[in-house]
């Protein structure tokens, strides 16, 4: 295990006046899982409540049953009746400078003309729409009509190609796809409604096409099948009744990557979901009344499922929305926007965390980030030397950083600090929150002692869980519930200190067994990014004719940095100072930027290719197909 890892000996708390205004101060040990979410759930409104909280065993639980509940409801109908109503629900920022502001009153009167129009367009209870937009307000709007009258969404990244997008819309049997004509992305325009005519030349199931005018770039658009979203809200009523949903009916599929290659439809039901993402919400982030809440995600991945739309709105709310790039025009927009509208609680991902500190503290100079008194982390293991940069130049040491795990599975926050309550370990998760229980197993199921590594599992059943995999409950069963009897496996490696604190290794399927040691490439990342050179690294196995699997560095470095052999040795010796000598890696590639997914994760099996000379697999989920032209090593 590397030290930067393992044996970190910096913490740190909250200062005291957070813990005196926190939302969670103690935890009440006495509380049982099922009495602790049962008094979540009392937070929400709720048609009809609930018989009994759990049912059911391990994998087809059901939680709340037979209450009845409506997550739009929840989200904009009961702040209506209080100040709230004329609040600030949603603030939005184009690219381009232009904004928006909507109110709850404002959402209420958008989301059910829309609703009206769905209906119209022959969209009923349990129907499946396609929503294939960028993150403009509408996609909030879609999201929230659609569980207003009881469909079921698939949002679908805006940036996926046209042949990942029918993917999708064959799988889930979509009639409707909600779309842009295009946006902006580093001052272009992306034609997102030329990628949707292209998919919807292999599908079947598509009746129609409503298309939000954004860019006003040229489009065609196919008579009795696409209509202009501006032209239906002119004649559409407002006001329209929530549908009363079973706690367990479908709110929404959202496809996950699979090992398989085949994109898995995660199915989230409404009561157990909604209870899980507002509870984590107020708790974890500590939100307030008066706070201006931006999560830097995207509307296509779960995290802007629960923490863009759900989460927030069911608790009132100021949520920002941000259309485009972070670094566009320059690369401090990301803090222009937080100075301009005093956002208070942040939540954004590593990679973003890493990209900042590549680009240097010159950017943040300038800039008033006083307003900000929280700060998050999701999406993947944060190093400790991305959390230190996070916590002393963004937070200036004052805001507290909760390191949130969970997954598209999960449905909401796992694992994470709770501002008012613990301490933090820069690079840890911390502890289960309560109302999870989670643990660190060896190949028998059973807890490892602190300090050694094993599987990430969840023992217990929680509200958010997903419900199955769409038309594969085979798959949902052997996926996830197959490899521990009882236990939700995650699919991540980790292990506990002596607090225990979780440190969350990355995917097992990352692990890098070399010479006969199993070594976690998160461990050697997280080492090599210690040296001031170097912003960010991939660690792979590549074939070695010796050890059978040796490894492989993919490493950007800060500007003004350049590749030499002396730094390749220097790299080595603090992976052999940290992990070992048997770690030191066979050989080292650089390049301006590592080859990612448009969701930020790093392709590491295209990694492989380039370490082993194959040709590439596929990259339509790539980011940037060019950066692999990039990659140099010093035999070059």
């Amino acid at each position: 295990m590397s030290d930067s890892m393992k044996n970190s000996k910096k913490i740190y708390g909250p200062n005291p006046s957070f813990v005196e205004n926190a939302n969670v101060k103690k935890i009440d040990e006495n509380l049982s899982i099922e009495r602790f979410w049962e008094k979540e759930a009392e937070r929400l409104h709720w048609f009809r409540k609930w018989d009994s909280v759990l049912e059911g065993e391990i994998p087809f639980t059901r939680w709340f049953t037979n209450g009845k509940i409506n997550a739009s409801y929840n989200c904009i109908d009961r702040h209506l009746n209080s100040w709230k109503k004329n609040k600030a629900a949603l603030i939005f920022e184009g690219e381009p400078g232009d904004r928006a502001v909507y109110t709850y009153q404002d959402l209420y009167r958008e989301v059910t003309k829309f609703s009206n129009v769905l209906k119209k367009m022959g969209i009923n209870k349990g129907d499946v729409v396609t929503i294939y937009l960028p993150m403009i307000p509408q996609a909030v709007i879609s999201m929230l009509a659609c569980s207003r009258i009881g469909a079921v969404h698939s949002v679908v990244f805006g940036g996926f190609s046209s042949q990942a997008l029918s993917d999708r819309i064959n799988d889930s049997e979509a009639k409707l796809v909600i779309t842009s004509d295009g946006y902006w992305r580093r001052g272009g325009i992306v034609q997102a409604k030329d990628r949707v005519d292209k998919a919807l030349y292999e599908t079947t199931t598509v009746d129609h096409v409503i298309v939000i005018q954004r860019s006003k770039n040229h489009i065609h658009m196919v008579k009795d099948r696409d209509y202009w979203y501006h032209e239906l809200m002119d004649w559409a009523e407002i006001g329209c009744e929530a549908e009363a949903m079973d706690a367990e009916d479908d709110l929404f599929m959202l496809y996950t990557s699979g090992t398989t290659g085949k994109p898995k439809g995660v199915v989230h039901s409404t009561g157990g979901y909604l209870t899980g993402v507002s509870s984590t919400h107020h708790n974890v982030f500590d939100h307030k009344d008066e706070d201006v809440y931006w999560c830097a995600a995207d509307i296509g991945w779960i995290t802007g499922h629960s923490y863009i739309v759900y989460g927030p709105l069911s608790n009132g709310s100021t949520l920002l929305i941000y259309e485009g790039a972070p670094d566009y025009p320059a690369k401090d927009r990301t803090w222009d926007i937080v100075e301009k509208y005093s956002v208070s609680i942040l939540y954004t991902a590593p990679t973003a965390i890493r990209m900042f500190m590549k680009w240097g503290e010159k950017w943040l100079e300038n800039k008033n980030l006083s307003s900000l008194r929280l700060l998050g982390s999701v999406g993947e293991p944060i190093n400790p030397e991305a959390w230190e940069w996070y916590y002393k130049n963004v937070g200036k040491g004052n805001c507290p950083i909760v390191d949130t795990w969970w997954q598209t599975e999960t449905g909401s926050i796992m694992i994470s600090s709770l501002p008012g309550i613990n301490k933090m370990k820069p690079g840890s998760v911390c502890k289960p929150l309560p109302g999870i229980c989670a643990d660190v197993v060896d190949d028998k199921g059973e807890s490892v002692p602190y300090g050694r590594n094993g599987y990430l599992v969840v023992k217990r059943p929680w509200p958010s869980m997903l419900r199955n995999v769409y038309k594969n409950t085979q798959r949902y069963v052997e996926t996830y519930w197959s490899m521990f009897d009882g236990m939700f496996c995650t699919g991540d490696g980790a292990f506990k200190d002596e607090d225990g604190y979780i440190w969350v290794s990355g995917r097992v399927d990352d692990v890098i067994v070399c010479a006969g040691h199993n070594i976690g490439s998160a461990e050697v990342e997280s080492s090599i990014v210690t040296h001031k050179s170097v912003a960010e690294a991939a660690a792979i196995g590549c074939n070695n004719a010796i050890k059978g699997l040796g490894i492989c560095i993919f490493a950007t470095l800060k500007e003004g940095e350049f590749p030499s052999r002396d730094l390749e040795n220097e790299l080595s010796e603090i992976i052999i100072a940290e992990i070992g000598k048997f770690a030191k890696p066979d050989k080292y590639f650089f390049a301006k930027e590592l080859p990612k997914t448009r969701s930020g994760k790093i392709m590491r099996r295209l990694l492989r290719d380039v370490a082993e000379g194959r040709e590439l697999g596929d990259t339509t989920t790539l980011l940037d197909v060019s950066v692999i032209d990039d990659f140099m090593t010093m035999d070059d």
